[in-house]
This record gives C-alpha cells, structure tokens and sequence, in this order.
C-alpha cells in the first residue's frame, strides 16, 4: 500500500491574504505556532509561501541583505527585504501537493526545496483544504508491522516470487530476507521493490538463488 499526504496530512490550513501586513504576519506565525504560512487569493487558491526566513530578511535590513546576497546570485530576495505585505515578502510559485500525492514525492519535494510544510490543495479547484508537515511525513516510519508486512509480501509477489517460499522478518523498518529465489536475476527485483515500500528503511538481503540466468556466455570463434 502507497501512503498517500492524505493518510498523514493536518486538515487546518494557516493562510493569509497577499495584503497581510508584515507585522500581522509575524502575528500569525507566532500565534499558531507556525513555521510559515500560505498566501492565497480569493478563491483560496495558493499563490505563494510567506516563512520566517522570508520574514528575517526584513529583519536584517534591505542595506544588509544587499551586501550579503552582491555575487551570489539571489536578487529575487533584495526586494523582500522591503517588503511590508505578504505579495512583497512570499516566495512563489506555491509549491503544492494534493491528498493523492504519495509521502515520499512529498518529502522528496521538501528535501529539494528545503522547506518543512507544504500546502495541500483540492486536486479539482485547487483550494487549499490542509497542510502536510515534516513530522506529519515521519508517521510512515512509525506503521504497525503487520501492516508492513503485508506491503513487503505483496511487493515481492510482484516482483514475480511467492513471499510464502521466503523468510521475510519486519523490525523497526528493518526487512530481512532470507530464503531461495528461482532465477539470480530476480533478487535485485525483489530488493528494490522491498525498498520501495513505505515504512521501509533498509532492507538486509540474505537472499539465494536455484538457478544463474545471468552468466554471460563467452562468444564462439570460428
């Protein structure tokens, strides 16, 4: 089973509108408690991201961000240093998912973009219906084993062999696979099909195998 932002997500969405003022802003985040907030328009669509990074460049001052940003390419954020309302401030596009969107392109989406939240928004209207944090993700680590289990069973089964003819051990996120597949070619099938599984963070393969398909015969010189 894929694990989906939906299974994980918070279904409250802090958002603001683009004419948030700045100190409103800081408000927010410190009242609910927030790391960022979604800027949406009216239709509660998002248009960009305010976070406490976008906020300290006010902080540090215009003149300053100037001088540390001159030669590295980053101008996009001069003119956030002056700012004073969330259209001024927010990074853009919205990075977005939906409740569809499985957990590890949400998190591959936060790794690449370095950031801890995202909006989750209707696949349909595009309104923002929750958020979906970094913790939120971390549950996939935390599922029941049984439940594992059963993943990493039907994942070797497609991978074209019968789980009931392996050992399969689930602790912890750790799968150890031990037992005899009937052709070579199909252990890193199996492995990484193990590995794809949510919940799963190593896999220990102790795997054999009855017959080598993939021995190269030499060619014949005539």
């Amino acid at each position: 089973m894929v694990v989906n932002v939906g299974d994980v997500m918070g279904r409250v969405a802090i958002a603001v509108r683009p004419d948030t003022c700045f100190a409103d802003l800081v408000e927010t985040m410190r009242r609910f408690k927030v790391g960022a907030v979604a800027v949406v328009d009216s239709g509660r669509r998002p248009v960009g991201v305010v976070s406490a990074d976008d906020l300290l460049l006010r902080e540090i001052g215009a003149e300053r961000v100037e001088a540390v940003l001159e030669g590295r390419g980053r101008g996009r954020e001069r003119p956030k240093a002056a700012g004073g309302t969330a259209a001024q401030v927010m990074s853009t596009p919205a990075i977005t998912v939906t409740e569809v969107t499985p957990v590890r392109e949400a998190a591959r989406l936060m790794h690449e973009h370095r950031i801890r939240q995202l909006p989750v928004v209707d696949r349909v209207t595009g309104k923002i219906v929750g958020t979906v944090h970094q913790a939120d993700l971390l549950k996939i680590f935390v599922r029941p084993p049984a439940e594992v289990l059963d993943d990493v069973e039907e994942a070797v089964r497609e991978a074209g062999v019968e789980p009931r003819t392996l050992s399969i051990l689930v602790e912890h996120g750790l799968v150890a696979l031990t037992g005899t597949v009937p052709r070579r070619s199909q252990i890193p099938l199996v492995v990484q099909a193990v590995h794809a599984v949510d919940g799963v963070i190593e896999v220990d393969d102790r795997l054999a195998f009855a017959g080598d398909d993939l021995i190269t015969v030499p060619p014949l010189y005539l």
